[in-house]
C-alpha cells in the first residue's frame, strides 16, 4: 500500500488549521483533524507550525494503521477498501469503526456495493456526507 497517497488525501479530505478549533461535533480539534485530548499540551489561541503538526498527523496515521491492522489485516482486504478502512480509523477511532458492524460484515462478504450502502445508512454520512461519498467512491473502485 501506499501510504504516501493515502496521508495526502486523508490530508486533503481533513482540511488544515493552525489553532484549535471546534468540529462539527463542538470536539477541539487542531491541525489535520486531530482531535485534542486532556493529555496535549496545546494552547488555545496559539498558531503552531505545519511542522509541529505534521508530527502529530505522523503519530495520528500510525495510530489508524496500527488499529487497521490488529482488527483488518487478517481479512486480505483490496488496497482500497484497506484505505477506506484507514481513513475511517482516522477520522472516526477504532471505536467508531467497530460499530459499523454490518458494513464489516459486507465487505468480509466481497459485497462492496451493501458496504457503501451500509456507508450511508449512518449518522457519519449525515455529519460528514461529501467526505463519506469520497470514501465511497474509492471503496467502489474496481481497478485494484
Amino acid at each position: 500500500m501506499n501510504y504516501k497517497i493515502l496521508k495526502e488525501r486523508i490530508k486533503k479530505n481533513e482540511g488544515f488549521r493552525n489553532r484549535i478549533y471546534l468540529d462539527q461535533l463542538k470536539f477541539k480539534t487542531i491541525g489535520y483533524g486531530h482531535l485534542v485530548r486532556k493529555s496535549d499540551k496545546f494552547v488555545e489561541g496559539k498558531k503552531y507550525s505545519k511542522n509541529e503538526l505534521n508530527i502529530v498527523f505522523e503519530e495520528d496515521f500510525k495510530k489508524a494503521v496500527n488499529s487497521f491492522n490488529k482488527h483488518f489485516k487478517k481479512y486480505s482486504f483490496k488496497k482500497n477498501e484497506n484505505e477506506v478502512l484507514i481513513e475511517m480509523i482516522y477520522q472516526l477511532g477504532i471505536e467508531g469503526v467497530l460499530k459499523f458492524k454490518k458494513f464489516i460484515s459486507a465487505l468480509r462478504k466481497k459485497n462492496v456495493y451493501m458496504a457503501a450502502l451500509e456507508m450511508m445508512d449512518s449518522i457519519w454520512y449525515k455529519q460528514t456526507r461529501k467526505r463519506v461519498i469520497i470514501l465511497i467512491s474509492r471503496l467502489l473502485e474496481v481497478n485494484e
